[in-house]
């Protein structure tokens, strides 16, 4: 190979899709047992912390775009998860409850976290090693986020220039 950095072994990204790949079929069963699916449950996790957010908020916080919240959201209200309320002062935001069924469903899912924990906890990790990565990720999704908004407003700032 004539490009070393080119191998998967040298690239974060595959190791953050594979891990993530991972992780979210380890979940699978446990959500099958509600009836949810992985971005469900991010979504009532959301919403089990502060009921009543905009669609827009949740998008933000669960890092998602509006083109993938908003028909998610859809489909969880017409599975009886959610309720889609129009905001009173202004009807283009909508907010998202949680549906009795769903308050229901917070219960349930209460173990999940710790079950996920004792899953990937091994004789090479630690719940310090856990910690640290998390601090880690944290770090990594704050540093590509703002990167990201610098990107989109160099490029609208790019528009612009070219529409004067």
């Amino acid at each position: 190979m004539a490009y070393d950095q080119l191998k998967l072994q040298n690239q974060l990204c595959f190791r953050l899709y594979t891990a993530s790949r991972l992780i979210t079929q380890t979940y699978f069963p446990m959500l099958e047992k509600l009836g949810l699916t992985y971005p469900q449950y991010l979504v009532l996790m959301a919403l089990w912390e502060e009921d009543g957010q905009k669609v827009m908020e949740l998008a933000h916080r669960l890092y998602l775009d509006s083109n993938t919240m908003t028909p998610l959201v859809k489909r969880m209200a017409s599975e009886g998860l959610v309720t889609r309320v129009k905001g009173k002062l202004d009807a283009r935001e909508t907010y998202v409850y949680l549906t009795d069924k769903a308050k229901e469903l917070e219960r349930q899912a209460a173990s999940i976290p710790a079950c996920m924990l004792g899953k990937v906890l091994s004789d090479r990790t630690s719940v310090d090693d856990i910690h640290l990565l998390s601090a880690e990720l944290d770090a990594l999704i704050n540093t590509l986020s703002e990167q990201r908004a610098q990107d989109k407003a160099a490029a609208k700032d790019k528009e612009c220039r070219y529409i004067l």
